[in-house]
């Protein structure tokens, strides 16, 4: 790991205070609040896949200790867990590297560690945060039952026609126990990847991460593994209980980036058409409805796959550049 300098300092605590101001104005703007909590992962990115792991710890400490005492244990808690140290093992693993005639490639080729198994990565991060944040919240049938009550009452005392039974009422408490951590799920891997891949974009361009550019409608798919971790939360949610939680949370976690690979696919397809542009921007507004997101994620469940990215030269590593560790 790179030695720890008054330089690594400064770059990591800088990226501390900017993904702690970013994430603090998502919870007081509501209207632009899902925006500024994805960008809250931008600094910790660019500071981790620039200048390497250790400037994104500080700044994840950085920021986390913010929000401790300038926030609430809880604001700190959530931060961290769902946003910025996902961030952090994001960009670890997007400078990982390794000779690529150690896979089979060619000689004086470095393979880069594959981005669907980043995806895999990061699928898995957001599940087990949703579940570190779910029980220290309490977060279960109860919880969602008073926000159904309140709202139930709520259309009561506006109009008492649309006072509703109660058996449907209670099927509905059921289904939203599940949906919301399943739609948290898929939020968080969707807005975690475009950050990532901003962030990419970003560190290429100033020239300080060595991995190469690549075609994400041609890259980005599942790892295989995956299509089991997605059957299994699938089942686990007809368990109920706990079980059931934590199913739904893996299962939205995964859906969503079984989702971004079919829009992956879908932009790989529609390249060089005519009808390119209109089937794309329909494509992205058609994911408000339950259907054609269902059958995004069918088609990133049909192609899964490991891209493996290529650049020229061999992995180096010195006290100065951590960006080029091997991987295995």
């Amino acid at each position: 790991m790179k030695t720890l300098n008054a330089r690594t300092l400064l770059i990591g605590a800088l990226s501390g205070v900017a993904a702690f101001a970013l994430a603090y104005a998502a919870g007081v703007t509501v209207l632009f609040s899902t925006l500024l909590a994805a960008a809250s992962a931008l600094p910790i990115l660019i500071a981790g896949l620039g200048y390497g792991l250790l400037p994104a710890i500080v700044g994840i400490v950085v920021a986390g200790a913010l929000g401790l005492a300038l926030a609430s244990p809880f604001f700190a808690l959530y931060t961290l867990a769902v946003t910025l140290i996902p961030a952090g093992w994001l960009s670890h693993l997007g400078n990982l590297a390794r000779p690529a005639s150690e896979i089979g490639g060619p000689e004086g080729q470095m393979a880069w560690y594959p981005l669907a198994d980043i995806m895999m990565h990061l699928c898995a991060a957001v599940t087990l945060a949703l579940i570190v944040v779910g029980a220290v919240a309490g977060y279960g049938p109860e919880t969602t039952g008073q926000i159904i009550d309140a709202f139930a009452a709520a259309l009561t005392a506006e109009n008492p026609e649309l006072a509703g039974d109660a058996a449907v009422i209670a099927q509905f408490k059921s289904m939203f126990t599940l949906l919301l951590p399943m739609v948290q799920g898929a939020t968080s891997v969707i807005l975690l990847f475009v950050a990532f891949h901003f962030a990419s974009r970003i560190a290429i361009a100033s020239g300080l991460s060595n991995r190469p550019r690549e075609d994400v409608a041609v890259a980005l798919r599942m790892n295989t593994n995956a299509i089991f971790v997605f059957l299994a939360a699938l089942v686990a949610t007809f368990f109920g209980g706990t079980i059931g939680l934590i199913g739904a949370a893996c299962l939205g976690a995964f859906g969503g980036g079984f989702l971004l690979a079919g829009l992956a696919r879908m932009h790989l397809a529609a390249r060089g058409k005519s009808w390119a542009v209109p089937v794309i921007i329909l494509s992205y507004l058609s994911l408000i409805f339950t259907f054609p997101a269902l059958v995004f994620i069918t088609m990133g469940l049909l192609d899964t796959r490991r891209a493996i990215a290529l650049s020229p030269g061999a992995p180096t590593k010195n006290d100065d550049d951590e960006r080029n560790e091997p991987w295995t």
